[in-house]
């Protein structure tokens, strides 16, 4: 089957491409500058766009299996001030925007639309136990969920079939969160982030890629999905694991206020989290290859 994937050079994309194309599948990934993107395995082809318009790479849609719309700038990649905000609310938008326009053009559409979003949706509540079922939330990132995942509703008047995957932390030893996280442990300076209370929701970049092959495979799956491990810790559970894992004390805790002083806005993110669930995913028969985080860890970093 030939998979198109918006965003992707991105973790989560590259993991998907190569996933797809070591099973003998035709992985299409976009890019705004296609020469210089390295690091994809063979078989995975490069195709440039200008993430507002299916210009260029919209014909490649007709006669396509999926679009898998990953497209959107970094939340962590800046400060949020109000013009940030807006650039990675408009990137995803426009991106959407676009998935929509080239499947509407396509005389044979695909059968399946994978839309990204994040489990940001559900905002913070604390220790409560959050599934598909439950509501969004309020504020910046819970907001900018709902616009994500709406932006390519209109698909499904068009007799597509929409998943919807609400990832959590991917951990991986090529980027992301796990990369990050180990920089103060490796300095011996790890240890928990505000209260250190917070949920962490996460999961590996293996099931990561394994739950979106699974979704785009099954017929049944329409609508949310949370792409996160069953067994989430607190943040300060999985400072500890990180320290056990590189042989490093877990110590020196980073208050929040002093977080907040530095990440403005953006610091929600790491003092707040969500207790998610994978409850649809769980009942459809998907089958994680690491549930706990030590075994995630051990796989990641040896």
């Amino acid at each position: 089957m030939r998979v198109i994937i918006t965003g992707g050079t991105g973790l989560i994309g590259r993991a998907l491409a190569a996933n797809l194309v070591a099973d003998g599948h035709e992985a299409v990934v976009l890019s705004r500058n296609p020469r210089q993107v390295t690091g994809l395995p063979a078989g995975v082809r490069v195709e440039g766009w200008d993430t507002q318009t299916p210009a260029g790479w919209g014909a490649l849609v007709d006669g396509a299996e999926a679009v898998v719309n990953l497209a959107g700038e970094n939340l962590s990649a800046w400060l949020w001030t109000d013009a940030q905000k807006e650039r990675i609310r408009a990137s995803r938008l426009n991106a959407g925007l676009a998935v929509v326009q080239a499947i509407e053009a396509a005389i044979h559409k695909p059968r399946v639309v994978v839309q990204a979003s994040g489990v940001g949706y559900y905002g913070s509540h604390g220790d409560e136990v959050l599934t598909e079922d439950d509501e969004p939330g309020h504020g910046f990132l819970p907001e900018l969920a709902v616009e994500w995942e709406n932006v390519t509703l209109p698909v499904e008047e068009l007799g597509v079939r929409r998943v919807i995957v609400r990832s959590g932390g991917v951990l991986s030893g090529d980027g992301g969160l796990l990369p990050k996280a180990l920089i103060p442990f490796r300095l011996f300076a790890g240890g928990p982030v505000g209260s250190g209370k917070q949920w962490v929701p996460w999961i590996h970049i293996a099931d990561e890629v394994g739950a979106i092959r699974f979704l785009l495979e099954r017929e049944e799956a329409r609508g949310p999905f949370n792409l996160v491990s069953p067994q989430p810790v607190t943040n300060a559970d999985f400072g500890k694991a990180l320290a056990r894992a590189v042989g490093r004390p877990f110590l020196m805790p980073a208050p929040a206020f002093a977080v907040r002083a530095a990440l403005g806005e953006l610091s929600s993110v790491i003092l707040e989290g969500q207790r998610a669930l994978p409850k649809r995913l769980s009942e459809l028969g998907f089958t994680f290859q690491f549930e706990s985080i030590n075994s995630s860890l051990q796989d990641l970093l040896g």
